[in-house]
């Protein structure tokens, strides 16, 4: 498989021949307003939409914070044949968002799409957060992916890894995101970060949902420290960047 970030938690994934973009957030930097708060974006993408070119999907983990999907990557959605989300995206989206309920699986060519768990802060603040969802990618020949989305609980990696028990490449959204909309974390920390790849038993690592945003509390510096004892098991992308796993 081949991954490319962009920054942020949108980065472009080929798999079995699949193309396949993770949250598309393409906007300059900027200020974006969500209710009375507003996010700040510290810097824009790596590479345009231009140079994003066809795919086949989106894996969207939520719709309604523009960390995940700004103004571009939204406008991008109506170009795409194929956008997998949660319930509450395709309701209010609409085409071509489909809902992928957890633990239920489509097809998009030789690539098993698994929705998963995603709890995006501590719990009982769902309610607040909004229904997010993570990917598993998985089929014959194919390395088994675990996409987490915004979520910040080991117990829902530890259920992930329960029903997938060989992860190959787990790209966990990291970063420590904080508002005043919740008390705590809404993604996972560096160092859950590190215990959740353990968990996972992942053969690599790569972060995404980190950087460019002015809400995220950690980033290279605490990943780098957190995963020191990784090896090359760790993958620190830089915006831009591409490798290619197996």
């Amino acid at each position: 498989m081949d991954i490319r970030y962009a920054g942020g938690p949108t980065a472009v994934i080929e798999l079995g021949g699949v193309r396949l973009l993770v949250d598309p957030t393409f906007d300059p930097a900027g200020e974006h307003p969500v209710g009375a708060r507003v996010l700040t974006k510290t810097a824009g993408p790596a590479f345009g939409l231009d140079e994003v070119g066809p795919v086949d999907a989106v894996l969207l983990s939520h719709d309604q914070h523009p960390d995940n999907l700004d103004n571009a990557g939204r406008a991008f959605l109506a170009e795409v044949p194929l956008v997998l989300s949660t319930k509450s995206a395709a309701e209010r989206v609409g085409e071509p968002v489909r809902a992928l309920p957890n633990w239920s699986e489509t097809q998009v060519g030789p690539v098993r799409v698994t929705g998963v768990p995603a709890q995006h802060g501590p719990d009982g603040t769902e309610h607040l957060t909004g229904e997010v969802t993570g990917f598993v990618l998985s089929g014959e020949g194919l390395p088994t992916v675990y996409v987490s989305g915004d979520n910040a609980s080991l117990d829902v990696v530890r259920a992930v890894a329960d029903r997938f028990p060989s992860i190959d490449v787990a790209l966990l959204f990291a970063g420590g995101a904080r508002t005043p909309l919740v008390d705590g974390f809404l993604t996972l920390t560096s160092e859950d970060a590190a215990t959740a790849a353990e968990i996972l038993g992942a053969r690599h690592v790569v972060p995404l949902h980190f950087e460019q945003w002015g809400h995220f509390t950690q980033g290279r510096e605490t990943l780098e420290k957190a995963f020191a004892g990784f090896g090359e098991r760790f993958v620190l992308l830089a915006p831009g960047e591409r490798v290619e796993l197996s």
